[in-house]
């Protein structure tokens, strides 16, 4: 693992808030991600299954936690189960967690090796009435592959086809959202690590660059910093930036035209996702600056908005109708166009097609239940903006806020936003 140690009650804290949800006589078993293949014997880095890290702090392949709170052995009432370290394994693949190790990061004291899974599975399951087993449901995932997970519970079924069998992935989109002191601290370091990546890319942002050079200043500060890249970054000039999810990052950064950056460090698992706008040249035109103000008064409004009891769909109700008033403004917008504007599809739509912002944490698009509101210590993200492609530019800015009943806190409070500090800093002397 890249980065420090992380205190294990982070992880035995979420077991606890878990093991109150379950019903009596349950079984929970949580597998970790594939390994995946690249091409002829190529394979990623493994991306660790959120769930597992969440409830165990283990990023290790074909790990495997069980949790059986009322088993009849109380050793058996959480065993974690990994690879047993070997020479072989150490000449080829490096360092597997030793138990005394994996003990350490977990804070389960029962570490077995994989070789046992099939003796203590029948036993449990034969002390068990409920059988939770995780999957992926995330209302946007695209299930293209079966996971290791979804593999396990179809072989599972078919062993032990009598048992009570639920979903697991329901209660963790009941807990997840909801971050504790120590989460939010993880949040709050990879917050850091985003901010002196970005402070970086405004001392070397030139036009004559290219967009790759500026994602590389990022990458150089993030892995200095023990951090990754919490997804694909989004570095788009010029009319690149009203492409909403651009990846190509290869375009030469010219002179007048703004630098639209959506990136964030991934520092223990745990996202930061900033968006900032940028002038190549070290100023905004006028026009630039009127758009760019305009989407900064409605990312202030939606963040103060973020309010514990408030319902998604409301917020982005709110948002649209804001960015309506600004795109009248701007006079992107007439009045006619909002009076004929459908309800459940107004008018800025044309310029402010995407949502307002998303729940943040172990993942970018990080899980909650769909139907619930805002609740306390969750983390969103607030990114509106405004995309002209016939004038050739866009604007986005996004900070992440911590849902609080005394108003949200800014995570990103100290990242430069306003269109003066952005000027200023850029057009700073060494």
């Amino acid at each position: 693992m890249r980065h420090l140690p992380i205190d294990s009650k982070l992880f035995t804290q979420n077991r606890e808030r878990l093991r109150a949800l379950l019903e009596p006589d349950s079984l929970v078993i949580v597998n970790a991600n594939d390994v995946l293949p690249t091409n002829a014997d190529g394979t990623l880095v493994l991306c660790p299954n959120s769930d597992l890290f969440y409830l165990t702090g283990i990023e290790q392949e074909e790990s495997i936690l069980v949790l059986a709170p009322d088993a009849v052995d109380e050793k058996h009432r959480e065993i974690l189960f990994l690879r047993e370290p070997s020479e072989h394994l150490k000449l080829w693949e490096g360092h597997k967690h030793p138990k005394e190790e994996a003990q350490k990061i977990s804070g389960i004291q029962e570490i077995r090796w994989l070789s046992e899974f099939p003796i203590f599975l029948h036993m449990l399951m034969c002390e068990s009435e409920t059988v939770y087993l995780n999957s992926n449901e995330h209302r946007r995932a695209v299930i293209a592959v079966p996971t290791r997970d979804a593999r396990f519970a179809t072989e599972l079924q078919g062993k032990y086809p009598l048992h009570k069998y639920q979903r697991l992935a329901r209660l963790l989109h009941e807990l997840r959202p909801v971050k504790s002191k120590l989460e939010i601290a993880l949040m709050k370091q990879a917050c850091a690590i985003t901010r002196k990546g970005f402070l970086r890319v405004l001392k070397k942002t030139k036009p004559g660059l290219n967009e790759c050079d500026i994602e590389a200043e990022f990458a150089h500060e993030f892995i200095r910093n023990r951090a990754k890249f919490a997804y694909s970054p989004i570095v788009a000039s010029g009319a690149n930036a009203c492409t909403l999810h651009y990846l190509q990052n290869d375009q030469p950064l010219r002179k007048g035209e703004l630098l639209l950056i959506d990136v964030g460090a991934n520092y223990g698992n745990y996202a930061a996702d900033m968006t900032r706008t940028i002038p190549v040249s070290g100023r905004f035109t006028r026009r630039q600056k009127q758009v760019y103000n305009a989407v900064l008064r409605v990312m202030r409004a939606m963040s103060l908005a973020a309010v514990p009891g408030k319902h998604p769909k409301d917020w982005q109700r709110e948002s649209e109708e804001l960015m309506n008033e600004e795109l009248l403004k701007l006079g992107l917008l007439k009045p006619a166009d909002i009076r004929k504007a459908k309800p459940k599809h107004l008018a800025c739509k044309k310029y402010f097609p995407h949502g307002l912002g998303h729940p943040l944490g172990l993942d970018v698009h990080d899980v909650a239940t769909a139907s619930e509101p805002f609740g306390e210590n969750w983390v969103l993200t607030v990114e509106p903006g405004i995309y002209i492609p016939e004038e050739g530019f866009a604007v986005r800015l996004e900070n992440d806020v911590v849902v609080t009943a005394n108003g949200p806190v800014d995570l990103m409070a100290n990242i430069p936003v306003e269109a003066d500090e952005i000027e200023d800093l850029m057009n700073k002397k060494p």
